[in-house]
């Protein structure tokens, strides 16, 4: 594939921090460790990036042969940039889904999203995109401004309780972490509450009633019509990755399991 320079004016930037004040909504600026580009919204203008410096707008893991020499495309179709993957191995994105080779395109959200590509040795090459809302407050820097913390979800006693058991390995920095299975989380807690009836019925009502809320908050990965099948581990990985991140349960709570305690209470 050659590189066709009249499909978009590309701008030259040193760091995704120096896009244009007033970025025009849309606008697309993508980083590697070596280069950056920035792409105004048009009718398919696209970026190619891959290994042939010679063959793509944006070069990325140049010397690893495990990257494609054209691995993937970033084009605006429908007022929407879609991300396409051309590559021999599979694109990771932020939120952790995988794009393989002739995968229906992803649409790429406003805001911030990071790509992945996994090469020789166990490499993770980096692209970071940015697709502009139009708002350039997040491009100034702020140094003295208070930090904003993360959005903390408000959990019952029980459904602290049972999340924090379900992602205890998440929460013990296990590297390959599992949820516990429902049958082995209901065993966990009648160990810690024999005074209480703990069923896999009543883990599964309570993960269920939690996922549905945090869904309707605007939560996204938390239904089966969003992930497709087969679901398996999915919805509830992604509920234990969104309580994880936003430290609605944070590692601290199972210093409270051991001690006998609710860590909601």
């Amino acid at each position: 594939m050659e590189p066709t320079p009249n499909r978009a004016k590309f701008n030259q930037l040193r760091s995704l921090r120096h896009v244009p004040e007033e970025p025009r909504p849309g606008t697309l600026s993508v980083l590697t460790v070596t280069e950056n580009l920035v792409v105004p919204p048009a009718p398919d203008a696209e970026i190619t990036f891959g290994r042939n410096r010679l063959a793509v707008d944006l070069c990325i893991g140049e010397n690893d042969v495990r990257i494609s020499r054209v691995h993937g495309t970033i084009t605006y179709q429908g007022g929407q940039w879609w991300l396409r993957n051309h590559g021999r191995l599979p694109i990771r994105v932020s939120n952790a889904v995988l794009l393989h080779t002739g995968g229906e395109p992803l649409p790429l959200a406003a805001g911030y999203t990071t790509l992945f590509l996994r090469g020789n040795r166990h490499r993770e090459h980096l692209l970071e995109v940015l697709v502009s809302d139009g708002d350039d407050r997040a491009t100034q820097p702020r140094p003295s401004q208070m930090t904003v913390p993360p959005k903390r979800w408000r959990l019952t006693p029980e459904e602290h309780l049972t999340m924090t058991v379900l992602a205890q390995r998440y929460l013990a920095y296990d590297l390959q972490p599992l949820p516990l299975t429902r049958a082995q989380a209901a065993a966990e807690l009648a160990e810690l509450r024999p005074q209480e009836t703990w069923t896999v019925k009543r883990v599964e009502h309570i993960v269920s009633r939690l996922r549905q809320r945090l869904s309707d908050a605007g939560v996204a990965g938390l239904r089966r019509d969003e992930v497709g099948e087969p679901v398996g581990l999915t919805l509830t990985v992604n509920l234990i990755w969104e309580l994880v991140q936003s430290t609605s349960i944070v590692p601290m709570d199972l210093e409270w399991l051991e001690l006998g305690e609710n860590p909601g209470a």
